[in-house]
């Protein structure tokens, strides 16, 4: 049967740029990312939006109804929608960068598919979820009057992309990690319990004693919730961060994550 495709179509993907390439592969890696979790049957890839925006709404109703904020007065349904998202966002990322390459090894036979592409893409569906998550939950709570809009949006958004940023690199980290060792996977999920105790979600660093607010901070993503609370609270809450640690912080551990990738895909030529 003779084909339709004209030849000016074959190979289009070899003969683009990297750039482009590179873009079709993670675009191409979504897609198959989203129907392999999902599937089509029910709401499908829309369980992508839905599922952290229910685990958001069950905390927040929760937490309304214990109402114990570490003696703060800040608003419970804002303040456990911004920590809880914030909570989402990097476990979910890490969680679904361990074991990302063995689960998917057959498709670094396509050599445009790169270990990267693969943790890129797996790291990219899990931000778009919990950032959709956020603002479509926040809209509906407003659109009901149990959410105030954040004071400063714009430092609020700034605050969450360098938690995008954090969540990234430590998905990179943890991930390329578990691929050396198996041992990282099986304690990831314990470790993550204690450091969510840790992480600014259920406290503002001002509610702690004095001496223990510095050690806080050496959290990284504590200085990104209290910087992204402040935006939202403005006035109603003295918050404590240190941007330039954190954004040291963020671009050593995303140096470490690559470094560790690239070993892998050193370690999976030699095969």
């Amino acid at each position: 049967m003779h084909s339709s495709r004209s030849p000016t179509d074959t190979g289009v993907l070899l003969r683009s740029s990297s750039w482009a390439v590179h873009r079709r592969v993670i675009g191409a890696l979504l897609v198959r990312e989203m129907l392999t979790r999902y599937g089509r049957n029910n709401i499908g890839f829309l369980w992508l939006f839905v599922e952290p925006a229910v685990f958001v709404l069950l905390v927040t109703i929760v937490w309304s109804a214990i109402r114990n904020i570490s003696a703060s007065n800040l608003p419970i349904v804002a303040f456990a929608l911004t920590g809880y998202t914030s909570l989402l966002l990097w476990r979910n990322a890490v969680s679904r960068c361990i074991g990302a390459v063995k689960s998917n090894r057959a498709l670094l036979f396509h050599r445009q598919v790169t270990i990267l592409d693969i943790f890129t893409a797996r790291i990219l569906l899990e931000l778009i979820a919990v950032t959709t998550a956020l603002v479509g939950l926040g809209l509906a709570l407003y659109a009901f009057g149990w959410l105030e809009p954040p004071e400063d949006a714009l430092q609020f958004v700034g605050g969450w992309l360098l938690l995008c940023w954090f969540a990234a690199g430590f998905a990179l980290t943890i991930g390329g990690l578990s691929e050396k060792a198996d041992v990282v996977g099986r304690i990831w999920h314990p470790f993550s319990y204690i450091l969510m105790a840790f992480s600014g979600v259920a406290y503002i660093v001002d509610a702690l004693p004095a001496a223990r607010r510095s050690v806080a901070l050496w959290i990284p993503m504590v200085n990104a919730v209290e910087y992204m609370r402040e935006g939202w609270f403005g006035s109603m809450m003295r918050a404590h961060y240190d941007l330039a640690y954190l954004g040291t912080f963020n671009l050593g551990l995303t140096l470490i994550g690559l470094i560790l990738v690239k070993q892998i895909g050193f370690d999976s030529s030699d095969e």
